[in-house]
């Protein structure tokens, strides 16, 4: 699996050729979503986008963490975590790509 990363500029570009705005306006069109987005979830809203998943921002309460190198016990102090929670649609539609890209290659037979 290659390791890409999609930037805001890529995304700007995608709006730019799928719909026809200027880049300009693309640019800010996506920077306004994104920025929507932010701001929501610093409220503590949930944002849900149908057919791709829900962000929500959770509470973690304090615990006991161990330093891994010492083993020594440090407490954990209680924040607030950033969870995103695919739809079954995005989780299906990965699974086709994945399933294509198995049946591309030659399996040995089993014996």
């Amino acid at each position: 699996m290659t390791q890409n990363t999609v930037t805001r500029a890529q995304l700007s570009e995608a709006v730019y050729q799928e719909v026809g705005l200027s880049r300009n306006e693309s640019a800010d069109l996506v920077e306004s979503v994104l920025d929507e987005i932010s701001d929501a979830l610093a409220r503590g809203e949930m944002v849900k986008i149908s057919s791709f998943g829900s962000f929500q921002v959770r509470q973690k309460g304090q615990r006991i963490g161990r330093n891994p190198k010492t083993g020594e016990e440090v407490p954990i102090l209680p924040r607030r975590v950033l969870v995103f929670r695919a739809s079954h649609v995005l989780k299906n539609r990965i699974n086709e790509v994945q399933d294509a890209a198995d049946a591309g290659r030659v399996k040995a037979p089993a014996p």
